[in-house]
């Protein structure tokens, strides 16, 4: 019956209709003429990638070929924005996603050890350097803007415990166990302790908010507790990193470099209140903000990284740049949204080239056994102590022996902060020629790769299958209605007074206020 009707059909349209009919008809809805729709917009696309690659390939000729620079960088971020989003991919049941970053991290590391690829994709070791440095000016910058004013007024005993004790014993630790087991010398193996000590944002506030969104330790505040703590933490590790870093690669007697580095900490916080104060008023507002502050804020954090280094203070720009984006936003107030939205894009396209590029100093045909070994023994022997040390500083907090032992496995993951900062002692000991030091930071990157590559993963697995089992649901089953999705209750009040609801601030993306 169908077939006779389509016959009838046709039949009776033959008279009356004069368009083509079959397969011309269908080429020609297609592929119209002129295009239109998405296959314009393919055409449009593909003429101003070639327009673009011919402008660039008439100015630098070989960078834009393979085995230039260019040419390598492009590979590298197209490689890691794949490798980001295939582990976006990997999804288990009831767990966070695994963070993208580790796709990026061994994407860099493919690239770096295939020998056809290896020949191709090239980049310059000074563009690497720059590159990873813009990228860390741009994670300072970010965190200084995502610090809460009122939560550094609020803070109680056991956020800051939280905050501050794990972080400065596990770099202790760390500087112990690398010097007697790895040979490195006592400063050294603080520079390695406090690239180790900060946790992961990246890791952390993304697992949390997944177990808040069901309801996990809403009540008692853990998930806002761990998310307000990891800001301070990575803070505090970056400070300690670049006075050591100053005092390492200062000249003269002990006392002298010790001096250095108090006078480059203070140099920075100095420099950074003026800078800060300076951009607060400046632009005025009758101008675009939006775009002027965010220039000048990128644009000053920048200039403050790469100057210090300049000017032969190294462990100053990063602490300047902390500080004059947190006094920039505190005085824009709400109207810093935007500008965070902003470098939030920057970073988008910054954090692909970090991790690739990160991964791409790992040859693994030239790493020292030994090294590994003795490098992921110190790593463990950190985690071991900073997760006893992190139960220990929450003992007498008010919190059940379960949600105890879970805050403890939740401040394992390492990832963000040991790829910005894991590098910049190599190509500080690489800029000055000095062999001896270029061995120490070597040491120090395959570490924070390690890091990385171990606690991130195993990080989020933890806080994904522990947090259901040992943090409780709300007992009041309209807790979901109560509250909109994914904020913390507010119906029942806070856990013996030691942590503030106020802590946090009331977006739900807080994921964007930090790395």
């Amino acid at each position: 019956y169908f077939l006779l009707h389509e016959t009838a059909s046709l039949v009776r349209d033959a008279g009356t209709n004069t368009d083509p009919v079959g397969c011309c008809a269908r080429i020609r809805e297609v592929c119209p003429c002129p295009p239109r729709g998405l296959l314009a917009s393919l055409v449009t696309k593909v003429t101003m990638a070639a327009v673009l690659f011919g402008v660039v390939w008439s100015i630098t000729e070989k960078e834009c070929l393979p085995g230039g620079s260019l040419f390598g960088l492009v590979v590298l971020f197209l490689s890691a924005m794949v490798g980001g989003k295939l582990v976006a991919l990997i999804r288990l049941p009831t767990l966070p996603p695994f963070p993208p970053l580790l796709g990026m991290l061994l994407a860099g590391v493919l690239l770096r050890n295939v020998p056809v690829v290896t020949d191709a994709v090239f980049v310059e070791p000074r563009w690497s350097a720059a590159l990873r440095n813009v990228a860390l000016a741009v994670i300072l910058t970010r965190a200084g803007l995502g610090l809460d004013a009122s939560a550094l007024k609020k803070l109680k005993a056991v956020c800051v415990r939280v905050a501050v004790g794990p972080c400065t014993v596990e770099a202790s630790t760390v500087a112990v166990a690398s010097h007697f087991l790895m040979g490195l010398p006592w400063i050294w193996g603080f520079i390695l302790g406090f690239v180790l000590g900060a946790v992961s944002p990246a890791v952390v506030v993304p697992s949390m908010l997944h177990l808040q969104k069901e309801g996990y330790g809403v009540e008692q505040g853990v998930p806002t507790l761990l998310m307000a703590a990891g800001s301070f933490d990575d803070i505090l590790a970056i400070t300690g990193f670049t006075t050591c870093v100053g005092v390492a690669f200062a000249t003269g007697s002990t006392w002298y470099n010790v001096l250095r580095g108090v006078l480059e900490v203070a140099g920075g916080i100095a420099l950074g209140v003026i800078l800060g104060f300076f951009i607060r008023f400046f632009p005025s507002k009758d101008q675009d903000l939006v775009a002027t502050r965010s220039f000048l804020l990128l644009g000053l954090s920048v200039f403050s990284v790469f100057a210090s280094g300049v000017a032969g203070f190294p462990g100053s720009g990063g602490l300047c740049a902390l500080v004059l984006s947190f006094l920039a936003g505190l005085g824009w107030g709400g109207s810093k949204a935007p500008v965070e939205d902003v470098v939030g894009r920057t970073w988008d396209v910054f954090q692909p080239l970090l991790f690739g590029l990160i991964g791409t100093e790992i040859t693994i045909s030239s790493l020292n056994p030994l090294t590994v070994g003795l490098g992921m023994a110190a790593l463990s022997i950190a985690l071991t102590v900073r997760v006893l040390f992190t139960f220990i500083v929450v003992l007498f907090a008010g919190f059940s022996f379960k949600e105890k032992i879970f805050i403890a496995l939740a401040w394992v993951p390492k990832a963000t902060v040991q790829a910005a900062i894991g590098s910049t002692a190599l190509d500080m000991a690489r800029k000055r020629q000095n062999a001896e030091f270029e061995g120490y930071g070597m040491d120090v990157l395959t570490v924070a790769v390690l890091s990385i590559l171990v606690t991130a993963p195993v990080g989020a697995l933890l806080i994904g299958l522990t947090g259901p089992r040992l943090l409780r649901r709300p007992k009041d089953p309209e807790w979901r209605t109560s509250r909109p999705e994914g904020k913390p209750a507010t119906h029942s009040p806070p856990l013996q007074g030691h942590l503030p609801r106020t802590l946090l601030p009331k977006t739900p993306d807080f994921s964007v206020q930090w790395l």
